[in-house]
């Protein structure tokens, strides 16, 4: 326990114990039935005579402050003050100027719904969490990884060569170790992006629709922020603004639309970064789970001048709570990427990281991918199946990923009637679109409880469109 006293006033030392802990005990800092210290210890912390410790105790057990259980100790009695909330000052910090960011709702920190259709929610049930417990477990045994030391930011040495070889058979992407930057998933590779690469008042363009957290990182660090349209073939490049600076683009599956980058389009977004000097960051967003058509070589594989940044992340292929990612940079980047992220928060779980080195090197990532693509190839197929049976529905051609769009007039309005009767589905307006439509994952749905929920769902629309 911890108290402030000062032994220089002209209070005597009881009284100065006395009120310390009255304030403790207002405060909240002491609860109801906290055990206090012996007064030969209390006085041998705070520098001061038992006796005045031991006089202090006895008055607030007088008052009913505290009450002495023999044998026990000295406990803050159930009859104690409440705790005095703390007043809001006057002129209260805030937040600098253009600061106008507060949190996103979590798929934690919000109950389930019962018909779940959120997105960017992978199904926890299909994780090997036993296989997965054990390695980590035997990461964390006694000096296992030198426990008092500090690791390189960049990551676990074992890691950065597993994700690329793993790169290298999943994505045919051409990668050493030196290549890899460890973080702590996606968001926090654009945010080292974003600090390395941008001063204030630098354009970033971004695709709309498109992934908000991205615009709203971006935005926080004092950049201009540009949506760029989306159509058939991907980006369109001719409507990029020349003075952009960063490009954020999810070629492999466009978010939230699903569909692909062409190849011609590929060429054009390189072929553009190339004459106008910029970053194009390449989120190779859900590619793992691809149920249908051949995957295209990623914008970095095809990268000849060194424009490109890829990004991935495990929350989606793993768990969200694994908190790994990673970022493939042009040479001239990694040392001021690193040392943005020492600078950040110095380095990663090394137990965790070096866990999922092994996990990826016996082929358990691997494995756990093919059954995870076998139970959402499923989903996905009785999730198109069902909106196209929907009339006024246009589903959204998507060959991977864990959700699926469908285009339809009066989203928002539909959305919150589906919400009313237990079903969660997202409205392509929230993701900046100036289409109306409906996004619907299917990583957290009940196998169980999916043809229920669509069952609903197509109520809803049906009794919307006929109000």
């Amino acid at each position: 326990m911890d108290l402030i006293i000062s032994l220089d006033g002209t209070d005597g030392t009881t009284v100065q114990v006395y009120r310390a802990i009255r304030r403790a005990i207002a405060d909240g800092r002491l609860p109801v039935g906290h055990r206090l210290p012996a007064t030969r210890v209390l006085a041998a912390d705070l520098g001061v005579a038992r006796n005045s410790v031991a006089t202090a105790y006895e008055r607030l057990v007088a008052e009913g402050s505290l009450v002495a259980r023999t044998g026990s100790g000295t406990f803050v009695a159930p009859v104690a003050t409440a705790p005095v909330p703390r007043r809001a000052p006057a002129d209260p910090l805030r937040p600098r100027a253009g600061w106008t960011f507060d949190p996103l709702p979590t798929s934690a920190g919000t109950p389930a719904p019962r018909y779940d259709f959120r997105t960017g929610i992978p199904d926890a049930r299909l994780f090997p969490f036993e296989s997965w417990r054990r390695l980590v477990a035997a990461e964390l045994r006694l000096r296992a990884h030198d426990p008092g030391g500090y690791a390189d930011p960049a990551g676990h040495p074992a890691l950065r060569s597993a994700i690329a070889r793993y790169l290298g058979y999943s994505r045919s992407l051409r990668a050493g170790t030196d290549d890899v930057l460890v973080t702590n998933g996606a968001q926090h590779a654009l945010d080292l992006i974003g600090r390395v690469l941008l001063r204030p008042g630098d354009v970033v363009a971004v695709e709309e629709p498109g992934y908000p957290p991205a615009r709203r990182l971006f935005a926080s660090q004092g950049a201009r922020v540009v949506g760029v349209p989306v159509d058939a073939e991907g980006l369109v490049v001719d409507a990029l603004p020349r003075a952009a600076r960063v490009v954020y683009t999810t070629p492999s599956h466009q978010f939230p639309l699903g569909r692909v980058m062409s190849v011609a389009r590929r060429q054009a977004l390189l072929d553009w970064a190339a004459r106008r000097q910029a970053a194009v960051v390449e989120d190779d967003y859900d590619t793992e789970f691809r149920f249908s058509a051949r995957p295209l070589e990623p914008l970095y594989g095809l990268d000849g001048t060194g424009r490109v940044l890829y990004v991935g992340t495990f929350s989606k292929t793993m768990l969200p709570s694994v908190r790994t990612g990673f970022v493939l940079a042009p040479a001239a980047l990694r040392g001021a990427l690193a040392a943005a992220r020492q600078l950040g928060d110095g380095f990663g779980q090394i137990a965790v990281q070096a866990a999922l080195a092994r996990f990826i090197d016996e082929g358990q990532l691997a494995r756990h991918v093919r059954r995870a693509v076998k139970a959402y190839a499923a989903r996905h197929d009785r999730i198109v199946a069902a909106l196209r049976a929907c009339p006024g529905l246009e589903v959204v051609p998507s060959a991977a990923g864990l959700h699926v769009t469908a285009l339809a007039p009066g989203s928002a309005r539909t959305v919150a009637a589906a919400a009313a009767r237990g079903v969660a589905v997202e409205d392509l307006g929230a993701y900046g679109s100036d289409s109306t439509g409906f996004v619907f994952g299917f990583g957290a749905i009940d196998p169980a409880l999916l043809d229920e929920g669509l069952g609903i769902f197509g109520e809803v629309l049906r009794r919307g469109r006929e109000a």
